[in-house]
C-alpha cells in the first residue's frame, strides 16, 4: 500500500468504544483518512427465522439492536466529528458477525477492532470474533488494546519470521511503518540459526530501506515463551506498535494448543497490527 486512504472501525455493542475510537481518531488525522463505521450483531436462530418470512414484524431481537445501535452512531460520529468523511453501516446478520464484515471491509485500506485483555477468542459470540475477522477479511487488522488513548507512533516493533504470514504484514504495515519515529525488526531464534537469521535481516532491512524506512533489524536468542518475549522486548523499546503476521500454523491448531498470534491477542497491551 502506498498510502492509507479509507479505514473501518468496528464497533461493539457490548463495550465501550472510546479506545477504539481513540487509535481511530489518530489514523483517520495523520492519514487523511475517511472512515466507515460499522457494527454488526448476528441474530438468534428465532430473530434469523423471522427474518426471512416476508410481513413478519420485527422480532425483539432487532429492536434492541436497533436501540444499541442509534447511540453507537452518535458516538462514532462525536469521537470523529474531525474527519471530513464519515459514512456508518448498522446490520444484523443471520450468519457470524465477522463473516459480514470482512464482507464490508472490500473497500477498505485497514480494519481497526478492539481487543481486551483475557478476551476468550474464538468463543462463539454474536459480536464479531477478531481471530474469525483475521482469517476472513483479507485485509491488514489494527487490534487497539482496553486503555489506549490513541496511536502516537513514536517506536514500532516488527515481529519477524521468514514466512507467508511476516512478509504479507510487513507490506500492509509499511504506510504506518513509513510515519513511525522508530522502527525495530526482531526475530528470535535459537543459537543454532542466528548466523541464518543475520542473513535473512539484512535482506529485510534493505528492502525496509528502499520503501524509505530505517530500520534496526536484531536476531535475539529466545527465551522462554515467544509471545510473552515479543511482550517484553516492546515494553523495553516502549514501542506503541507491534507488527505480526498472523497465524502461522492451522487456525484449529492455534485454537486448541495456542501460539503467538492467539497470546498476543489475549494480552494485548499496546496497538497489534496482524495481517494473515
Amino acid at each position: 500500500m502506498a498510502t492509507i486512504s479509507i479505514l473501518m472501525a468496528c464497533m461493539r455493542t457490548d463495550r465501550s468504544n472510546a479506545d477504539l475510537l481513540a487509535v481511530v481518531a489518530d489514523m483517520a488525522r495523520r492519514f487523511s483518512a475517511a472512515v466507515v463505521g460499522v457494527v454488526a450483531r448476528q441474530a438468534s436462530m428465532h430473530s434469523a427465522v423471522m427474518a426471512m418470512g416476508p410481513g413478519e414484524p420485527p422480532d425483539r431481537d432487532f429492536e434492541k439492536f436497533r436501540e444499541r445501535a442509534a447511540p453507537l452512531e452518535a458516538e462514532f460520529r462525536s469521537a470523529l466529528s474531525m474527519v471530513e468523511d464519515l459514512q456508518w453501516r448498522s446490520q444484523m446478520t443471520a450468519g457470524p458477525a465477522s463473516q459480514h464484515i470482512a464482507d464490508e471491509a472490500r473497500g477498505v485500506d485497514l480494519i481497526v477492532a478492539a481487543a481486551e485483555p483475557g478476551e476468550r477468542i474464538f468463543v462463539p459470540s454474536p459480536e464479531i470474533d477478531v481471530g474469525d475477522l483475521l482469517m476472513r477479511a483479507g485485509r491488514p487488522v489494527l487490534i487497539a488494546p482496553a486503555g489506549a488513548a490513541g496511536l502516537k507512533l513514536t517506536r514500532a516493533l516488527v515481529c519477524w519470521k521468514d514466512s507467508r504470514e511476516a512478509r504479507r504484514a510487513v507490506v500492509d504495515a509499511l504506510p504506518i511503518l513509513k510515519s513511525s519515529k522508530g522502527v525495530d525488526v526482531v526475530e528470535l531464534v535459537d543459537g543454532r540459526e542466528m548466523e541464518a537469521a543475520r542473513r535473512r535481516l539484512a535482506d529485510v532491512g534493505d528492502w525496509f530501506a528502499r520503501h524509505g524506512v530505517e530500520a534496526n533489524c536484531l536476531a535475539s536468542p529466545l527465551h522462554g515463551a515467544e509471545a510473552t518475549h515479543l511482550a517484553a522486548i516492546a515494553k523495553d523499546l516502549e514501542a506503541d506498535l507491534i507488527v505480526a503476521g498472523a497465524f502461522g500454523h492451522s487456525r484449529l491448531r492455534e485454537w486448541a494448543f495456542g501460539g503467538v498470534t492467539r497470546d498476543l491477542l489475549l494480552k494485548a497491551d499496546r496497538c497489534i497490527l496482524v495481517s494473515h
